[in-house]
C-alpha cells in the first residue's frame, strides 16, 4: 500500500473516531433523564430477576442510532424489574455500517465475495481489526454508560474486534452497576466462516463473582459442547449467559444448545438472540430464553421464559431461585453419581485438583 493510501486510511480512521467519540453518546444519554432502577439495592438470591435481549442486527451509519437501539432493549428490561441484562453475539457489527459502501451492497452479497475482488490476502478479519479503534469505544462507552446509569449488570454481549497483540477475537464482556468492567470471555470454539474470516478462538474460561451470583459468559457455538458448561459448573458457575448468532432456527436445533446443557450442569442459562434478514446473505434467527434444570421449573420442563418470535425483537424476564439451585446440587443424584475416579483417569487436568467436587 502506497505512503498516500495509508494516509488517507488514517485520516479516514480518525474521522470515525471524531464522529462516534465518547461524548456525544454520553450527552445524547444525559438527554434520556435515565435514572436508577433500584432494583440492586434489595438483593434476594432467591429472587434474581435476568432479562434476555432479543436484538436485530441492521446497520447504522449514525452511531447514535446504535445507542438508541441498545438503550431500548435496557429500558425495557427495567421496566420489568431486571437486575441483569444479557444481549447477543456480534453485538457491534452494526458498526460496520460506518464504513461507506457496505450498506450498498446488492441483496446475498457475502463480505468474504466482496473482499475477494480486493485481493486474495484480504480478509474480513481485516475489516473488523480497522473498525476496532471505533466499534469498541462506542460498544464500551454504550454499556459502561447504560450499566451505570441504569445502576444494573450487562452482559453486553459479544463484540467482535482485534485485541493488543492484532488477533481478530469474539469476546463478551460484563459491565456492573458502577460502569466498570466485571470480566470478559472470549469466544472458545470458532465457527467454519468464523475461521475462515480470519478470528482466532481463545483458551481459557472465567467466572465471575458478583451479589447476583457466580456468573459466566461463554459465546455462542460453545454452548454446543457439554464440556464448556462442565467446566464452568465445577468452577462455581451458578448463571451462565450465552450471548447467540445462529441461522435457520428450528426448536431440534435449538436443543444442541444451552437447554440440555443447563440440565447436565445444573445451572441457570440466559441465551440472548441476534436476529437478522439477509445481513450480508446471512439470516440469523433464535429464540431468547432463561433456562433452569428440570426440578427447578413450573411445568418440569427447565423452561422459565422464552420468546413469542425467533424473528422479531423482544426482552424475555425470569427470576432465578439461586439457593434452591445449590439445594439441589447439594442433593440432586445427577451430581452424586459423577464417576471421579474414571473422569481422573482421563482429564487428570481437569479432575484431579481443588476444582475436581462439584460446589453448591
Amino acid at each position: 500500500m502506497s505512503y498516500w493510501n495509508r494516509l488517507k486510511e488514517k485520516a479516514f480512521l480518525q474521522y470515525l473516531q471524531w464522529k462516534t467519540r465518547p461524548a456525544l453518546i454520553r450527552r445524547y444519554l444525559d438527554g434520556k433523564g435515565i435514572k436508577p432502577a433500584g432494583t440492586l439495592r434489595a438483593i434476594n438470591s432467591r429472587q434474581v430477576r435476568a432479562a434476555a435481549a432479543q436484538v436485530e442486527l441492521r446497520l447504522v451509519q449514525d452511531p447514535l442510532a446504535y445507542v438508541e437501539q441498545m438503550y431500548q432493549h435496557v429500558q425495557a428490561a427495567v421496566e420489568q424489574g431486571a437486575q441483569l441484562v444479557t444481549f447477543p453475539e456480534d453485538n457491534a457489527t452494526h458498526l460496520l455500517g460506518l464504513l461507506p459502501g457496505l450498506g450498498d451492497l446488492p441483496p446475498g452479497a457475502t463480505l468474504t465475495a466482496t473482499l475477494n475482488e480486493l485481493g486474495p490476502d484480504v480478509k474480513v478479519a481485516d475489516i473488523f481489526a480497522y473498525l476496532t479503534p471505533v466499534s469498541r469505544s462506542v460498544y464500551f462507552t454504550t454499556f459502561a454508560e447504560l450499566a451505570r446509569r441504569f445502576e444494573l449488570f450487562v452482559m453486553a454481549g459479544s463484540i467482535v474486534a482485534a485485541n493488543d497483540q492484532g488477533r481478530v477475537i469474539n469476546t463478551a464482556y460484563l459491565f456492573g452497576p458502577d460502569g466498570q468492567l466485571v470480566g470478559a470471555q472470549e469466544k472458545l470454539h470458532l465457527l467454519p466462516l468464523e475461521a475462515e474470516w480470519g478470528l482466532v478462538p481463545g483458551n481459557e474460561l472465567r467466572v465471575c463473582p458478583s451479589p447476583l451470583g457466580k456468573l459466566a459468559m461463554p459465546v455462542c457455538m460453545d454452548a454446543t459442547y457439554f464440556e464448556t458448561f462442565r467446566l464452568l459448573s465445577l468452577m462455581g458457575a451458578e448463571i451462565v449467559m450465552i450471548p447467540s448468532a445462529d441461522v435457520v432456527y428450528t426448536h431440534w436445533k435449538a436443543l444442541r444448545g444451552i437447554w440440555p446443557r443447563v440440565q447436565e450442569s445444573l445451572v441457570y442459562g440466559i441465551k440472548s438472540a441476534l436476529i437478522a434478514r439477509d445481513f450480508f446473505g446471512l439470516n440469523l434467527a433464535g429464540k431468547s430464553c432463561i433456562c433452569a434444570p428440570m426440578e427447578l421449573t413450573p411445568q418440569g420442563d427447565g423452561m422459565l421464559a422464552e420468546a413469542q418470535s425467533h424473528d422479531r425483537e423482544e426482552v424475555v424476564v425470569a427470576d432465578m431461585d439461586l439457593e434452591a439451585l445449590r439445594d439441589l446440587r447439594t442433593s440432586s443424584r445427577l451430581w452424586g453419581d459423577l464417576n471421579l475416579a474414571l473422569y481422573k483417569r482421563y482429564l487428570p487436568g481437569v479432575y484431579g485438583g481443588p476444582a475436581a467436587q462439584p460446589k453448591g
